[in-house]
C-alpha cells in the first residue's frame, strides 16, 4: 500500500490530528542569541535569534520536546521545524550552506518521535509532513509601491529554493510534504513545481498537502485571489489534502473552509487556525483557550466539512488535546 493510499484509507475512518504552532511554543523558553548560535553558530558573522529553524541543529532538545508534547496531545501528524529553512529565508541570517543540514535534522527529529510513538501504538499511526512556509519574498507581489512590476524574486530562484528543501526533507524521512499558509499562489506553485519534477519517475510519490491563508475579511489571499483561484490553481498537482490555516481565527476561516469542501469533492480538507487574534497580554500571544478554539472546530466536524483539524500560531499541546478529543467521536468529511 502506498502512503498516500494509507493515509487516505485512515482519513476516510476518522478526523484526523494536526499538530499546533511552534513558534509561539519557542517563545515560552525565552531563548536568548547564546542559545539560538549553540556550538555550531558560535562564530556566526551577525546574529541568529529569533531563527526558529536553526535550533533543529543549536537545540534540537527544544524541538524534541514541543514536538513530543503534540504527539502526547494526540496528534497524528506532526510537521518539521522548517517554515523558513529554504536559501532564502535564510539569506536574512547568512546561513544558506545550512539549509540542507537544517531540513535533515528536522525531518530526523520528527521521524524518530513519529517511529517512537507509532512503535507504542501501532494502531495509531504517527506521520511526519515536511513544512514548506510561504517565503519571505513574493513573485506577484512589487516590493516597492511605486513600481508595481518590480519584484525581487525569480520564480525560478524560488522554484530551487524549494527543491533543495524538498530533496532534504525526503532524505531526512519525512512521510508527507505540506506547503502551508500560501498568500501568493504563484509561490506555492514555484513549490509544486519542484516536487512533481523530484517525485516524477516515482510510483509511490509522497503525498502532497496544501494550505491556503486568507488574509482578511474580503476573504483572498494576500496576492489578490478568492478561495476558488487558489484551489483552481493548484487542483492540477493533485494534492491528498487542500486546507485553510493562519491568518484569522477559526470563525473567520468558516466560510472559506466550507466553500472548499464543496469545489474539492475529490480531496479532503483540512484546518488549522490561529487560537483566535492576537493577544499581547496572553501567554501565548493569542486570546482562545483550548476550549474555544475546539468548539469551534468540532462545530466544522459536525457539518461534515473537515478530514484534518490542527492550531497554527498560538494553538499549545492544550488546544490539540481537546480539538483531538472534540472530534473523536465525530465523521469525517465524505470524500468521493
Amino acid at each position: 500500500m502506498s502512503k498516500r493510499e494509507r493515509i487516505s484509507q485512515i482519513l476516510r475512518e476518522r478526523i484526523m490530528i494536526l499538530d499546533g504552532g511552534m513558534g509561539t511554543m519557542v517563545q515560552q523558553y525565552k531563548l536568548g542569541e547564546a542559545d539560538y548560535r549553540g556550538h555550531v553558530c558560535r562564530d556566526h558573522v551577525c546574529d541568529v535569534k529569533g531563527n526558529n529553524d536553526l535550533l533543529v541543529l543549536t537545540k534540537p532538545e527544544v524541538i524534541q520536546e514541543i514536538q513530543r508534547s503534540y504527539l502526547e496531545a494526540g496528534a497524528d501528524i506532526i510537521e518539521t521545524d522548517t517554515f523558513s529553512a529554504t536559501s532564502i529565508g535564510m539569506s536574512d541570517y547568512k546561513l544558506e550552506h545550512m539549509v540542507r543540514a537544517m531540513n535533515k535534522a528536522a525531518a530526523k527529529i520528527a521521524r524518530d518521535l513519529c517511529d517512537e510513538f507509532t512503535k507504542k501504538t501501532p494502531d495509531k499511526p504517527r506521520f511526519v509532513a515536511g513544512a514548506l512556509g510561504p517565503m519571505s519574498r513574493t513573485a506577484s507581489i512589487s516590493p516597492d509601491v511605486n513600481d508595481a512590476s518590480k519584484r525581487n524574486v525569480t520564480f525560478d530562484e524560488l522554484h530551487a529554493a524549494y527543491r533543495e528543501q524538498i530533496e532534504a526533507l525526503v532524505i531526512g524521512g519525512v512521510d508527507l510534504i505540506l506547503i502551508e499558509t500560501v498568500f501568493d499562489t504563484l509561490n506555492a506553485k514555484a513549490a509544486i513545481y519542484a516536487y512533481l519534477e523530484i517525485f516524477e519517475d516515482d510510483p509511490d510519490p509522497l503525498p502532497l498537502m496544501i494550505s491556503g491563508t486568507i488574509t482578511d475579511a474580503s476573504g483572498r489571499t494576500l496576492s489578490g485571489q478568492t478561495i476558488a483561484a487558489f484551489w483552481n490553481s493548484i487542483r492540477h498537482a493533485n494534492p491528498l489534502c487542500v486546507g485553510v490555516n493562519c491568518a484569522l481565527g477559526a470563525t473567520a476561516m468558516r466560510p472559506y473552509v466550507e466553500e472548499l469542501a464543496k469545489i474539492a469533492p475529490h480531496t479532503f480538507v483540512s484546518v488549522y487556525p490561529n487560537a483566535g487574534l492576537p493577544n499581547p497580554l496572553s501567554d501565548t500571544g493569542y486570546d482562545e483557550t483550548p476550549q474555544l478554539t475546539s468548539g469551534y472546530l468540532k462545530e466544522f466536524a459536525e457539518s461534515g466539512i473537515v478530514n484534518i483539524v490542527g492550531g497554527c500560531c498560538g494553538t499549545t499541546p492544550a488546544h490539540i488535546k481537546a480539538i483531538g478529543e472534540a472530534v473523536a467521536k465525530v465523521a469525517p468529511r465524505k470524500v468521493a
